[in-house]
């Protein structure tokens, strides 16, 4: 299931500057659909509560082009929650994926 976050009051600072999303062979994952690579992106989401730092998929042909302490705007920011069995451990916790990041600049 795909659940939709409303970035609206939020805040989101990259903190960690783009990387290939790496498979268990550590060889770059492509999405199964369009066959694009698929990036990683660390970011800080920041709102009135507080701050987590979020681990961000983007599927793009191209290296999602921001760096650290850049703020932005994951468009169409949806929360994948998930879980598997491992050696007998359920182990499970929720994926993030974006369609693309905008940069955002910052008000004076």
């Amino acid at each position: 299931m795909r659940l939709l976050v409303n970035t609206d009051a939020v805040q989101f600072t990259v903190t960690k500057n783009p990387e290939p999303k790496l498979d268990q062979k550590r060889q770059q994952r492509f999405e199964r659909s369009s066959n694009l690579p698929m990036w990683s992106v660390q970011m800080m989401a920041l709102d009135e509560n507080g701050a987590e730092v979020l681990n961000v998929t983007v599927v793009s042909e191209d290296r999602p082009q921001v760096s650290v302490g850049q703020t932005v705007l994951p468009v169409a920011l949806v929360a994948l929650p998930w879980s598997n069995l491992d050696d007998g451990k359920l182990r499970s916790g929720v994926a993030f994926r974006a369609d693309s990041l905008k940069s955002l600049v910052p008000s004076a």
